[in-house]
């Protein structure tokens, strides 16, 4: 297998992650689409490649990697030309949790199978909108809180935690949450998605 296989769904924000990395980095990916809205994930043609039956998944020569962020910083060791995270032992680390405020506390909370879990419970739209706005605020108010006044939340160039910012902020936008008190990240937002990188990995439908 030449080219890895990347198993995505095109609204999904860790394979966005993914697929921004893989721009960056020049990681040329073949992608297989797993339709979340029909339960494709579900099929059974994950089981081999990822218990968890999610994607991402990675597919290369070495196997299958699940998870965005591994498959990032994969990327990252792979191909060291261009980094998404910096050399420095403590810059890396500072720069894991900013990337972790959205991974591991606000996406978690805010998927699909979240979502349609608290549908199954009785909760309407508004309820649902309502938690996935109090979670992503509390995320946007700590990332805003430490962003600075750097061009990105990596510094000068955008690094990782700023491919975990912008699927983020799609999600914001598509429901609707006020992004008026964190302009420092709409405006790292907006210089990300005039790259290339971002603008090729930005979510279409097929």
């Amino acid at each position: 297998m030449s080219v890895p296989v990347l198993h995505d769904y095109w609204r999904s924000s860790a394979s966005y992650r993914v697929r921004i990395g893989a721009g960056l980095k020049g990681v040329a990916l073949e992608t297989v689409s797993v339709d979340l809205r029909t339960d494709a994930h579900l099929s059974g043609a994950l089981d081999a490649l990822n218990p968890q039956r999610l994607v991402p998944v990675l597919e290369c020569e070495e196997g299958a990697l699940t998870q965005s962020l591994a498959i990032l910083e994969y990327f990252d060791d792979l191909y060291p030309e261009r980094p998404l995270l910096p050399g420095d032992p403590w810059a890396r680390a500072q720069q894991r949790a900013l990337a972790q405020i959205i991974a591991c506390d606000v996406h978690p909370v805010c998927n699909l199978r979240v979502l349609r879990r608290l549908r199954s419970m009785g909760h309407d739209d508004a309820e649902v909108r309502s938690w996935m706005h109090t979670w992503m605020a509390a995320g946007f108010e700590a990332l805003e809180a430490r962003a600075g006044d750097a061009a990105f939340l990596g510094g000068d160039t955008a690094m990782l935690p700023d491919v975990v910012l912008v699927p983020q902020v799609y999600n914001a936008r598509r429901f609707e949450l006020d992004l008026t008190p964190y302009p420092r990240l709409v405006a790292i937002a907006e210089r990300c998605e005039a790259l290339p990188a971002f603008a090729q990995a930005a979510p279409r439908e097929p």
